[in-house]
């Protein structure tokens, strides 16, 4: 079974910076794509970023910046001037090739909240 695993969510004050991480684990071949949505309190799951050989960042982020280390199979979403409209559950996404075929996993979500 596949799992990611976000971490690095929590409590900042606006202008500041947060690191979140997303491992996955499990019994699978290979990832394909691999990337962050975030949902607001009463609004629709968006994208932040998704990478896939390459990165494509939603038009509305700024400061934001993906890491990925294939060796680990974690993606890391680096934040910088954070803002209380950034405040979200943080879902990592992946499209994965596993032992028993392709799929498309979710996280746990992790929250980021920004706020003074």
């Amino acid at each position: 079974q596949v799992q990611l695993v976000e971490s690095g969510g929590g409590l900042v004050e606006p202008g500041g910076s947060l690191r979140l991480s997303c491992a996955a684990s499990g019994s699978f071949v290979r990832i394909y794509a691999m990337g962050w949505y975030r949902q607001a309190p009463g609004k629709q799951r968006e994208l932040v970023a998704m990478h896939n050989g390459w990165t494509n960042y939603a038009d509305s982020v700024k400061d934001r910046f993906i890491d990925r280390d294939n060796a680990k199979n974690t993606i890391y979403l680096q934040m910088k001037n954070l803002k209380p409209d950034d405040t979200a559950v943080y879902y990592c996404n992946a499209n994965i090739l596993a032992t028993r075929g392709m799929g498309d996993y979710w996280g746990q979500g992790t929250q980021v909240t920004v706020s003074s």
